[in-house]
């Protein structure tokens, strides 16, 4: 732990300085060395990025990437879904106005009761969402007398789309629910991920 702490006060350090050649980032350089060669050298580079925000230019592609890759879009939905916590009106949300619509998207699927289209922001060569056009704010609020039916059509409904965009090595469905579950659009929706290896834990 101790180790741990003085690196991260050194990271800190070489940051703020941003790498310039002073007498004091030289010290916080080879204090950041001898921390290195005192762990084996296996410094967690998520550490690293986490603690001084690393500019991408003092790593090589695959230990930024490792580092800094998905954290500040996480920081982001994060941040969204804290804030659409506070109002949790279906009415109001961007997925109403895209089944009405009033704003353009790119549409995949479309029947009575659903309606999918490309995600806007994806996090996977193939990343589409499939809505109910019923206004259910989260899955926690559907009921099981009205709505058992339409939740398995969402679901049919991902499964026919990963057929059609032949992701046939495997995909990842996911449904956000609640504030803790990083829900940023208070509309029931399922993501569907393909096209890439995912990772576990998800996060």
């Amino acid at each position: 732990k101790i180790f741990w702490t003085l690196t991260f006060c050194a990271l800190r350090g070489m940051s703020y300085l941003r790498y310039r050649y002073s007498l004091l980032s030289i010290s916080l350089a080879g204090l950041f060395l001898i921390i290195m060669l005192c762990s084996g050298g296996r410094l967690p580079w998520r550490f690293v990025a986490r603690a001084c925000k690393v500019p991408r230019q003092c790593m090589s592609t695959t230990q930024y990437r490792r580092a800094a890759g998905n954290s500040r879009a996480d920081s982001d939905e994060v941040a969204a879904a804290k804030s659409a916590a506070k109002s949790t009106k279906p009415s109001s949300t961007i997925f109403s106005k895209i089944i009405d619509r009033e704003i353009p998207a790119d549409i995949v699927h479309e029947d009575e009761t659903s309606l999918a289209f490309r995600d806007v922001s994806p996090q996977a060569p193939v990343h589409i969402l499939v809505i109910p056009k019923k206004p259910i704010p989260m899955l926690s609020q559907a009921t099981e007398a009205a709505d058992t039916q339409l939740l398995g059509h969402l679901l049919d409904v991902a499964r026919r789309l990963a057929e059609s965009e032949k992701l046939t090595k495997g995909y990842r469905i996911v449904i956000n629910n609640g504030e803790h579950g990083a829900q940023s659009v208070y509309h029931l929706h399922v993501h569907l991920l393909g096209g890439r290896q995912m990772t576990w834990p998800p996060g």
